[in-house]
């Protein structure tokens, strides 16, 4: 094992599946199981438990699955990195998907396992801030830093003067477009 265990999920608003918690969760697992020999033990018993994978089991246990392989005592400092939760939908369901995720993260915080490291990123979304501002211990705001504004800018232009349909529009067409969309993106 090495010196440290490192996971990451990228919450993908064009894939359905990396829009929730389960998502993550399977995700979080597996990349763990790839690492380590005591959390691959501790999801083949749960394999076991459902009938060698005939059954599915519900969030819940997967999250305890999960809470399980983070305890294990002499594992390295695990780095757990969830990007872009605001992908994740935020329906007026009775739990929507984005708060199912930020409950799983106030879980996972909760714990407080000194081992775990967790990094979240999103954009300043209301109910996400007002979600994650209480558990964090750090929080870095790159919103409206020069410097996003700035590589943001750069994609556009690259995107406009690279994209094979655009490359025939007047030049100052292009620039309108690049001028719009990044005055716009809203740190996005």
């Amino acid at each position: 094992m090495g010196l440290a265990l490192l996971t990451y999920f990228y919450f993908n608003f064009n894939d359905s599946k990396k829009q929730n918690v389960n998502g993550l969760l399977v995700s979080l697992i597996s990349q763990l199981t790839a690492k380590s020999n005591a959390c691959y033990d501790i999801l083949s018993a749960l394999y076991d438990e459902y009938d060698d994978g005939l059954l599915l089991p519900d969030d819940d246990v997967l999250i305890d699955c999960l809470a399980n392989m983070l305890k294990i005592e002499g594992q390295p400092t695990i780095y757990i990195i969830m990007d872009a939760i605001d992908e994740c939908p935020n329906s007026p369901s009775v739990v929507s998907p984005r708060k199912r995720v930020l409950q799983f993260v106030e879980k996972l915080v909760n714990l407080q396992l000194p081992n775990v490291r967790i990094c979240a990123t999103s954009r300043p979304e209301a109910d996400i801030r007002a979600s994650l501002e209480t558990l964090a211990s750090h929080k870095v705001s790159l919103h409206d830093e020069p410097g996003q504004n700035k590589d943001i800018s750069h994609y556009v232009r690259s995107f406009v003067y690279s994209d094979l349909n655009m490359r025939r529009w007047r030049e100052e067409d292009k620039e309108l477009v690049i001028d719009t969309l990044s005055q716009k993106a809203n740190g996005m």
